[in-house]
């Protein structure tokens, strides 16, 4: 077995590799429900808001998780910490295919919530074992891992749902996690814990870095914000898709994610472009990107060619700003990657839970324009932020 330190950072291609194609397996638990609502809304007899609250648990899930369990990759073995969660990840995709109820639907997807957070484990792992000159080359190979999981989840869902039930796509998923966590055990290298104290100080530092670090509460406010518009579209993209003009299901609904990836891929390469334009302009542009696909959404929403233009903005804004937020805290050197991510995760995770919570509402009583409204007013909210603080957080 491989054992690391901070101070031995290597990062083998092979283990890189796999880093990113687990993140990308094991995110897409978190966003398998979003196409298949409406099945699931059918089978149970229920209405599509209170169906909707399975999408905002999700998030909320993974927001506690990312608060309770990612910490502690700082304080444990990452791999046997790892192999622990993706038992309680099995079980919980498990229990989720045998639901009959809609409140067992929604327990069970704030649990896939709660333990589907190894990705936020990687991301700083990566960090952490790359070299210096190659720390934001593998951050971005690992979130496009993690983006392009994010996406395709909806289309292999949405596929699967339709031709053979929302219940298949969860059994489906909880074997793809076993064979995840066969090779994790088999392949992947081991790294040292560099935090000594108790959980209750990790906790607690946690807590600091939150209060004491205005890089990193700027990058998860903004990130929040971007992540809150994203939800609200995707959450209500289904069900605009059942209605007029299109009559179209769940399949349709999952290939807009296939849709979306060309943007994941292409903000992948994002840090590269800091050579050449600095890190807050590319920000500003990216924010900019989202607000266009808001107007595209409000003005030529009821046409297949403006949702997927705009799917393909609004996935490369956000991807591209979340990459970049993630490189500006990580560029703090404080030697607690999991921690910082933590504090960004979670706050980006809230607006992710905020942004669904309030589409579905908006959705309930205004339809598509209430959406609309919903979505403009986060991306608004990033963009000033960024312009109020960004400048002078740079200029320290």
């Amino acid at each position: 077995m491989i054992q690391t330190t901070g101070s031995e950072n290597r990062l083998s291609n092979a283990t890189l590799w796999l880093m990113t194609i687990a993140t990308g397996l094991v995110v897409a638990n978190n966003y398998y429900n979003q196409p298949l609502l409406g099945l699931i809304a059918k089978d149970l007899d229920v209405d599509e808001a209170t169906v909707s609250n399975s999408a905002m648990l999700t998030q909320i899930g993974y927001a506690c998780g990312l608060l309770l369990i990612v910490p502690l990759g700082d304080m444990f073995s990452r791999k046997s910490m790892i192999l622990i969660d993706f038992v309680f990840i099995i079980l919980s995709l498990a229990g989720m295919a045998l639901s009959t109820s809609i409140t067992a639907i929604l327990i069970f997807s704030f649990l896939i919530g709660f333990t589907s957070v190894i990705p936020q484990i990687f991301v700083p792992m990566a960090a952490e074992l790359a070299s210096k000159e190659k720390q934001g080359s593998a951050i971005g190979m690992v979130m496009s891992g993690l983006l392009i999981g994010i996406l395709l989840s909806r289309v292999v869902s949405g596929f699967v749902g339709s031709y053979l039930g929302w219940r298949e796509m969860y059994w489906i998923a909880t074997a793809i996690m076993l064979v995840t966590a066969i090779a994790i055990a088999v392949k992947l290298p081991e790294v040292l814990p560099n935090f000594k104290g108790t959980y209750q100080q990790l906790m607690r530092s946690v807590w600091n870095f939150a209060k004491s670090q205005p890089v990193l509460q700027l990058a998860s406010f903004r990130g929040a914000m971007g992540f809150g518009a994203f939800s609200a579209f995707f959450t209500t993209l289904v069900f605009h898709l059942e209605g007029p003009p299109f009559f179209a299901g769940a399949a349709t609904a999952g290939a807009f994610g296939l849709v979306g990836a060309c943007g994941a891929l292409a903000a992948a390469f994002v840090n590269r472009m800091t050579v050449y334009i600095n890190k807050a302009k590319i920000i500003l542009y990216a924010i900019l990107l989202i607000l266009l696909s808001w107007f595209l959404f409000a003005i030529f929403g009821n046409y297949y060619w403006g949702l997927i233009l705009g799917v393909i903005l609004i996935d490369l804004g956000l991807q591209s700003m979340h990459i970049l937020n993630q490189s500006d805290f990580y560029a703090l050197n404080l030697g607690a990657n999991n921690r910082l991510n933590t504090v960004y995760m979670v706050s980006y995770f809230i607006g992710g839970s905020t942004g669904t919570f309030f589409a579905a509402q908006a959705w309930q009583h205004f339809q598509w324009p209430g959406v609309i409204a919903v979505g403009t007013g986060y991306t608004l909210l990033a963009l000033l932020s960024h312009l109020l603080f960004d400048h002078k957080l740079r200029k320290k």
